[in-house]
Formats: structure tokens, C-alpha cells, sequence
């Protein structure tokens, strides 16, 4: 099976196991911007710590990606595009980076959990994504989407 088939298999299963209409969209993804990263930030997920994330607005909408809404169901993939978990969003929130708290940079799971760790790695990404992509990133002004979410399926 490849792994695009196994996307979609374990799509079917998700909407299935949580009696979702068939109709609903239930987008992959891959959180970081390197497969190495990706791996880490699923695996994250996977075991417990990392409930929330933060993605940058200009860019989703350069992508022609999805914004994540309270109630959507994404499927997290690994660094190969492998399923790992489905999550549904809890909540979201708009503003720039400077708006974060330390609730939240605790929730992202990431490094120590601490604000001023999650303030250092999130300048450095979107650094890179801003270099990346071509546009100025401000963490004063550029908006930015903070998402809580949950683990609601695993594949079997």
C-alpha cells in the first residue's frame, strides 16, 4: 500500500470509528518543516505533551491551506507522511507572537514547556519560514493562529 492509500484508508477509518458524515474533510498534515522535525513534533502528540500549536496566517493562506476551526479533525502525519494520530481542534485564537502566554507555550509541549524556550524556538522557525517564503515576519504584527487541540483516534 502506499502511503498515499494508507492516508486514505486510515481517513475512512477515522470518519468511520468516529461516525463523522461521509462527507466531512479530514485533512494530513505534518507539523515542523523538516521530516526529522515532523517526527519529533508527531511523536509529541502521540505521547501526551504537546496539545496546542501556532501556524502562521500569511502562510497558510499563501499555501492554500485549510485554517484549522473548533471541531475540525486533522490527521497527523510523521516525517514520511505517515498517519500517526487524528487530533480534533479545541480552540483557536488569533494574534501575533508576542501575544503568547505561558499556559500556552506549556501546552505546545515542546522543549522545557517554558515561555521563554517556546519564545526562542518559535523566533527561530518562523525565521525560517520568513526566509523560506519570501515575507517579512513581525512577532509584533504578523497574525498568527493559536490552536488547541485533542487526540481522538490512533490507527490500529
Amino acid at each position: 500500500m502506499s502511503e498515499l492509500e494508507e492516508v486514505a484508508s486510515y481517513r475512512e477509518r477515522v470518519k468511520a470509528d468516529l461516525g463523522l458524515p461521509a462527507e466531512t474533510v479530514v485533512e494530513a498534515f505534518h507539523f515542523g518543516d523538516s521530516p526529522a522535525f515532523a517526527d519529533e513534533l508527531a511523536e509529541l502528540v502521540v505521547s501526551g505533551p504537546k496539545r496546542a500549536t501556532v501556524g502562521w496566517v500569511a502562510e497558510a493562506e499563501l499555501d492554500g491551506d485549510t485554517l484549522p476551526e473548533v471541531g475540525a479533525h486533522f490527521i497527523v502525519l510523521d516525517g514520511s507522511g505517515r498517519p500517526r494520530c487524528t487530533i480534533r481542534t479545541t480552540e483557536t485564537r488569533r494574534g501575533p507572537l508576542m501575544s503568547v502566554d505561558e499556559a500556552f507555550a506549556w501546552d505546545e509541549g515542546e522543549g522545557d514547556r517554558t515561555l521563554a524556550w517556546w519564545l526562542d524556538g518559535h523566533r527561530r522557525y518562523f525565521a525560517r519560514r520568513s526566509q523560506a517564503i519570501g515575507l517579512p515576519f513581525d512577532e509584533n504584527e504578523s497574525e498568527l493562529l493559536f490552536e488547541r487541540f485533542e487526540v481522538v483516534h490512533r490507527p490500529a
